[in-house]
């Protein structure tokens, strides 16, 4: 390796020079361990997030290929004693962080475009797809962030292809198993020797040989022991939002299968749904404390230790890229053929009559509210019951007059994707709208019911398909020409999620998104936090940010509007006493 090629603070240690402690290797912890003079420990403990150490005179650094460069700029300023039997450890580590320094300095200066082999590989990649895979090669551990049908998964089928990075493991959502199967055939090794084996079950068996093995979300923790002992080539965790809440034995499984494996490949238009800090345990997952441990994260990041909102998402979507961890490009960017989405904010009208008879025991839960202390710990879960009584009246009240408005839709000939959120919403329309014979995926199918829907709809059996917005994720719909949302939720990123189901590579036809609001109800303020929500996801995508006045979560935006339920409440009470 060229010494003028890697950065200067990875030059190799003076020997002979006054040593300030030793350095040592914990196997058990992985990290590594300074013991030494505090002006040294001291120090690296103010300097670098997430190093830690008990004590004065000691200080631990997690094994990171990144963390290397900053204990070794640390030591070219106060030199440490290598342990004799952990020199070889440390000169690889050191080998591995130079590597990686110059491949990283490479891809921005000088991205490179990957052509798959094409025995491994079968398809023309678009040249932004190349130079995604050159990308995902000089990381190794990132995030594909890419915006929706751009392709990520057949980026990361190119990325495994090339790096012949077989046995692989594939972690998708249920409803994305069979889809990931025939990608995998469609791809991969097109002398037709390919082997995919979908893992049933929780309970771990011998799994039988083959190159690719997927497993969906749901079945991580019953399998959180075995699978790290096969220490695959590759791990894909396709819709890796799925892993945006830590403390769960699925975010745990997963971190332990990340550890054990050389290449980790994250996928996700939405990689947040409601707090900046939710990238935190993303990319946690994909390149262990990359960022810090989490409190340092919030820390240095957010607005305060333990705080969940990013102070400011540019500057650590910046951060981000500059380290090789997340790559994403918009439509706009890449696909000049693709037309933009037009979003139109449309009122229609509700029944007033069903609202009222829908609110009153919610109006009873308000009344409970208030009588609660503003710290009991019931009231979390009396808010959430609030806001979904709320919800569910205001989508119920005006139902009959969405599906007349997506009627009249469908008798001009277009194709609908029609979205809500509620079971009985979703009612009303399936019988206000039977002669249309609408297909289904509300949550409460099958998955072999869930891919008859998508394919009476992409077969043209249908122009019409209801989706639950919360299970919109991974769909292929870009046979419709509009998207109808009958209902709304308080992150944006559900909402984009939901127009990109249609809005793909491919897709020819102008994308028109109606958001059907009512007089009453939800509506009008979950409208104005979806309009602040989106500066914290686009800010750290990279994305261009609007010009907002500030930044409100999808939480806080919910809390605030039961704030403001209250206080009707409470006026409402007022004028009866009067």
């Amino acid at each position: 390796m060229n010494e003028q090629e890697y950065p200067v603070y990875l030059s190799d240690v003076p020997k002979g020079a006054h040593t300030y402690g030793t350095l040592s290797y914990n196997r058990r912890s992985k990290c590594w361990t300074i013991k030494g003079e505090p002006c040294v420990t001291e120090l690296a403990k103010r300097l670098f997030p997430g190093c830690d150490g008990r004590g004065r005179g000691v200080a631990r650094f997690t094994a990171h290929r990144r963390i290397i460069g900053d204990l070794n700029w640390l030591m070219l300023r106060y030199p440490l004693e290598i342990k004799e039997s952990d020199r070889a450890r440390w000169a690889e580590a050191l080998k591995d962080a130079r590597e990686y320094a110059i491949r990283r300095e490479r891809s921005l200066t000088s991205p490179a475009s990957v052509t798959p082999p094409d025995d491994e590989f079968r398809g023309d990649l678009m040249p932004f797809q190349k130079l995604g895979v050159g990308f995902l090669l000089s990381s190794r551990r990132c995030l594909l962030a890419d915006e929706m049908g751009l392709g990520k998964t057949v980026q990361a089928l190119a990325f495994l292809a090339t790096l012949r990075a077989y046995p692989a493991l594939i972690v998708v959502p249920p409803h994305l198993v069979r889809n990931w199967v025939r990608e995998c055939e469609r791809f991969l090794k097109p002398d037709g020797s390919l082997r995919v084996h979908v893992i049933r079950g929780l309970k771990p068996y011998d799994l039988p040989e083959a190159d690719v093995y997927i497993v969906h979300y749901l079945l991580l923790r019953g399998w959180k022991t075995a699978l790290p002992d096969y220490h695959f080539g590759c791990v894909i965790f396709d819709e890796i939002q799925e892993l945006r809440h830590s403390g769960t034995e699925k975010y745990s499984a997963a971190s332990l299968l990340s550890d054990t494996s050389e290449n980790v490949v994250g996928l996700s238009g939405t990689p947040i749904y409601n707090k900046g800090s939710e990238i935190w345990n993303v990319v946690n997952i994909l390149d262990f404390h990359c960022l810090g441990d989490w409190e340092s994260f919030t820390r240095a990041w957010c607005d305060g230790y333990g705080n969940h909102l990013v102070r400011d998402p540019a500057l650590l979507g910046d951060h981000l890229r500059r380290e090789g961890l997340i790559l994403r490009r918009t439509k706009q960017e890449v696909l000049t053929e693709l037309p933009p989405k037009r979003r139109l904010v449309q009122e229609i009208d509700a029944d007033d009559r069903v609202y009222r008879e829908l609110m009153r025991p919610v109006i009873e839960l308000l009344g409970s509210l208030r009588a609660l202390h503003p710290e009991a710990k019931e009231r979390a879960m009396l808010e959430e019951q609030v806001g979904r009584g709320e919800r569910q009246a205001t989508g119920v009240a005006k139902a009959p007059f969405v599906a007349a408005f997506v009627r009249a839709l469908l008798d001009n000939g277009e194709k609908v994707l029609l979205f809500a959120h509620h079971h009985a919403v979703m009612d009303v329309y399936k019988k206000e709208l039977a002669s249309y014979r609408p297909a289904f995926i509300t949550g409460r199918e099958t998955t072999q019911q869930k891919d008859d829907a998508v394919t009476r709809f992409m077969g043209e059996k249908t122009n019409l398909c209801v989706i639950s917005l919360r299970a919109a994720s991974g769909l292929n719909l870009q046979r419709a020409s509009c998207v109808v949302f009958g209902e709304l939720d308080w992150s944006p990123a559900v909402h984009s999620q939901a127009e990109d189901r249609a809005h793909r590579m491919g897709q020819k036809d102008s994308i028109l998104c109606y958001y059907l609001v009512a007089p009453q109800g939800s509506d009008r303020d979950m409208q104005d936090a979806l309009g602040l929500k989106v500066s914290q996801f686009v800010a750290l995508m990279g994305d261009k940010t609007p010009a907002l006045s500030g930044v409100q979560d999808a939480q806080q935006a919910a809390k605030a509007h039961i704030e403001k339920m209250l206080k009707q409440y409470d006026a409402a009470q007022t004028n009866d006493r009067v």
